[in-house]
């Protein structure tokens, strides 16, 4: 009777060995999932995982950071403040809290919009607290001063002390931060200068070459230029990293370019490029601090 109960247990010890083993695996595939931006499928695995893991703060923070993607507010909002509970010292929640508060305060009634505001304002800053020398959270305090009001922490003001902080951390970054507040001052002139300062001193820096891109598809202007310049992104490497422009974004702009040269046609296969690369392609999302 004793062998009998010892093996019982045995079998079911293995059970329990082999459905953690299998947890392991849906949480390895949903990450690898994450990181090829296959947020749909990465979804489904991560979700998977869950069982015996719920608070684990890495599933909740995929988790929240896809249910940002899909402009699921409430799972990203839920998701993420419990994995900042489970691990408060970690920036990168922070800053992604900070985006789900951000999207709370642009779908929320005008009367609370300025509540959400100042927590997104307030999770951005934190991240940075934390990490002061990591320039993804200064981006963040960049994008949120350009388009926040001034009564809510907003301005340009704001935005070139940002953009100068990232400079300072990242010389090759801090050119597309000023990028950014130029093209959004509409200021053209200053813009095309920062990439082709940066493009001077390296002419196959990807995210120079982008960010020439980027700029003849706002402004209209060199667009002979602008499509040279994105050609040659899809024949080197995309730059690693959260926020860094991929070859997905990279067929967007050429897509938008020839649009303006009336070539429907190329721009429409550029386009469909995006998604084949990009099964979750969202150009809003994509183009926000691009």
């Amino acid at each position: 009777m004793i062998g009998l109960r010892r093996l019982t247990l045995g079998l079911f010890l293995l059970a329990c060995a082999g459905r953690a083993q299998e947890r392991d695996d849906l949480l390895t595939a949903g990450l690898v999932l994450y990181s090829e931006r296959r947020y749909a499928e990465a979804r489904v695995a991560l979700r998977a995982s869950e069982t015996q893991r719920m608070g684990d703060p890495v599933v909740d923070f995929h988790l929240g950071r896809i249910a940002l993607w899909f402009d699921d507010t409430a799972e990203a909002t839920e998701r993420l403040e419990r994995a900042r509970l489970h691990a408060p010292g970690d920036a990168r929640i922070h800053n992604a809290l900070g985006d789900a508060y951000g999207l709370a305060a642009q779908q929320a009634p005008l009367f609370s919009k300025l509540g959400w505001a100042k927590k997104c304002l307030a999770a951005y800053e934190r991240a940075v607290a934390l990490e002061p020398d990591n320039p993804a959270f200064h981006w963040s305090l960049l994008a949120y001063a350009l388009f926040a009001p001034r009564i809510a922490g907003g301005g340009m003001e704001k935005a070139r002390a940002a953009a100068a902080r990232i400079k300072a951390l990242d010389h090759a970054g801090g050119h597309a931060a000023f990028i950014t507040v130029h093209l959004a001052e509409e200021q053209f002139d200053l813009a095309f200068a920062e990439a082709n300062e940066r493009l001077t001193a390296d002419p196959d820096d990807f995210i120079a070459l982008y960010q020439f891109g980027r700029c003849a598809a706002v402004s209209g202007r060199a667009i002979e230029q602008g499509i040279v310049a994105l050609q040659r992104c899809l024949d080197l490497a995309e730059p690693e990293g959260d926020g860094r422009p991929s070859h997905a974004l990279v067929h967007y702009r050429l897509g938008n370019l020839l649009e303006k040269q009336g070539q429907a046609t190329s721009a429409k296969a550029h386009y469909a490029q995006a998604y084949v690369r990009h099964p979750d392609f969202n150009p809003i999302k994509m183009t926000l601090k691009n």
